[in-house]
């Protein structure tokens, strides 16, 4: 039987706050296929999310038996390259004065300390932000468009730019992007499209860049919506996911679940030729070019929406879990 196995492999998923957003499925569907698992979490939710596991409130189920095991969890801004990049009012910030390290710099030098060099074989970006995400493009100031796009793309380049050097050959690293990277979905504003479209440009770039240097794979997923606390962000993502299940080609809404195992076979030795790919999990709604369920209904033509029991919940955060990306 052909299954994927990614025994003595290890991941660092990136932007995990809760159990209810894409960055946790996909780590529990990596470590249900033999991986160890690192997190890396947004520095104002990591004393909750600590506490939370200590306490037993997340589902650590694993998909066939099991519980989730986190071998070490880092507290990550990857806002913020290095310390001397961090302003004065954030280091003195109660969520942030007691942390010995948080930019990506210093994860990459504790994750080398803690396992040695050429200790990584999957690295997960399930990071995003846009603090003015419900500002039309047009509406967006500078400021607003940057830190969308620094906090959503180009904490890929550097993620990949100062800890990539861990990946060993063979390694597999994913992204998580939206639909509004390649069409106009109204709502989702603040540069938050706009990034989106950098970070699949920069999947493909760093596929060849990466791919030649390290001998590592870079792929993305363009997820469905998922009613996750980043994504209520947004304010509309009800509405969105009601659109999806309506107009999607297999009917009903894609769930994390769908998420986590596709990003576990972009991960695996079984994807070991895909790479540079945006891969669309969103129970093809992106296929669509007109507005299926009213369309069809008028002409009298049953439609039968097979996925509208897969809506699932899920996220939190700010360069935090996904779905659609915040």
């Amino acid at each position: 039987m052909l299954g994927i196995d990614l025994g003595g492999k290890r991941a660092l998923v990136a932007g995990v706050g809760d159990d209810r957003g894409y960055g946790w499925a996909i780590a529990k569907a990596l470590a249900a296929a033999g991986a160890s698992i690192c997190v890396g979490t947004w520095p104002p939710v990591l004393g909750v999310f600590r506490k939370s596991i200590e306490r037993g409130r997340l589902d650590l189920s694993l998909p066939g038996g099991g519980e989730l095991a986190i071998e070490k969890i880092y507290p990550l801004d990857a806002v913020y390259d290095t310390r001397s990049e961090v302003p004065d009012e954030l280091s003195t910030n109660k969520r942030y004065k007691d942390l010995e390290a948080f930019t990506v710099q210093e994860v990459a030098d504790t994750i080398r300390a803690d396992f040695g060099e050429s200790c990584l074989d999957v690295i997960v970006h399930s990071l995003a932000n846009g603090p003015e995400v419900h500002s039309a493009l047009i509406d967006t100031s500078r400021a607003g468009y940057l830190a969308a796009v620094s906090a959503s793309a180009y904490s890929l380049v550097s993620v990949l730019r100062r800890i990539g050097p861990l990946l060993r050959p063979g390694g597999a690293v994913v992204s998580l992007s939206y639909l509004a990277a390649e069409r106009v979905i109204p709502g989702y504003g603040g540069g938050m499209s706009s990034a989106k479209a950098a970070l699949e440009s920069d999947t493909r770039t760093l596929a060849f860049e990466v791919g030649r240097r390290w001998g590592v794979r870079v792929n993305a997923i363009s997820a469905g919506p998922l009613a996750s606390r980043a994504a209520r962000a947004i304010g509309k993502i009800d509405r969105m996911v009601e659109y999806y299940q309506e107009n999607s080609a297999l009917g009903g809404v894609n769930s994390a679940a769908d998420v986590a195992h596709a990003a576990a076979f972009l991960c695996s030795p079984l994807a070991a030729g895909v790479t540079g790919v945006t891969l669309h999990v969103d129970n093809g709604y992106h296929a669509m070019g007109m507005v299926a369920q009213s369309q069809l209904v008028a002409s009298g033509t049953e439609v039968r929406a097979t996925g509208g029991d897969r809506v699932r919940g899920g996220g939190a955060g700010r360069t935090t879990p996904e779905g659609p990306p915040a």
